[in-house]
């Protein structure tokens, strides 16, 4: 049975790093404390995605965190990662888990509970649900409400996460509400200090009883 702990699930954005940049910040939120680690990569080549994969995961690796792509089950497959997470415009879970088999992690997205229980039902691991405040990381963010996240949880016995616009700040309207975690961007991606922005918001999950 795959193991994985999701209560701090860290989403990159390499935006305007340089690449020595970028994977210093990675391994410093790897250092505070994050337990599964996502790269999304909107923009760059296939070569140019699975090179840089191929970098985060010798650190992924080294603290013993699982590395998910997202979108690419090629360039997951090319790097050997641990998952990969789906969106509604990628491959659907049920294609993946052909392609990847059962022993890796197949992460989805999801906004209601009719498409939570369908690709539960397709072989997804654990799902991704919001946005729970607007975020600057996609064009296009639809938020969802904390009722629907609560209602998710209850409906699939898989992990969900939280995610959109999370901080330390804000997370109080998670309490109380069955989620395995919170997946965090900017608070950890765009903080002076990853490693600390990690272990800050985790002890607040934590003081609050949301992971």
């Amino acid at each position: 049975m795959k193991q994985f702990d999701t209560s701090l699930y860290f989403i990159t954005d390499s935006g305007t790093y340089e690449e020595a940049e970028f994977l210093a910040r990675i391994e410093a939120a790897l250092c505070g404390g994050v337990t599964i680690l996502q790269l999304r990569e909107k923009n760059k080549t296939t070569r140019e995605y699975i090179s840089l994969a191929e970098k985060v995961h010798k650190l992924t690796k080294k603290h013993g965190v699982p590395l998910i792509i997202d979108d690419r089950v090629d360039v997951a497959l090319a790097v050997d990662a641990e998952g990969v997470h789906l969106g509604a415009e990628d491959m659907t879970v049920a294609q993946a888990r052909k392609i990847l088999g059962e022993d890796k992690i197949i992460g989805a997205t999801a906004k209601t509970v009719p498409w939570a229980l369908d690709v539960y039902r397709q072989g997804a691991d654990y799902l991704g649900v919001g946005a729970i405040y607007p975020t600057t990381t996609k064009v296009k963010t639809v938020l969802t409400s904390v009722d629907t996240l609560r209602d998710i949880c209850k409906a699939v016995p898989i992990p969900v996460n939280a995610i959109g616009g999370l901080n330390k700040n804000n997370i109080d309207v998670l309490a109380g509400v069955p989620i395995a975690g919170i997946c965090a961007v900017s608070a950890i991606m765009k903080a002076d200090d990853p490693k600390i922005a990690a272990e800050m918001l985790k002890a607040r999950a934590v003081e609050l009883k949301i992971i």
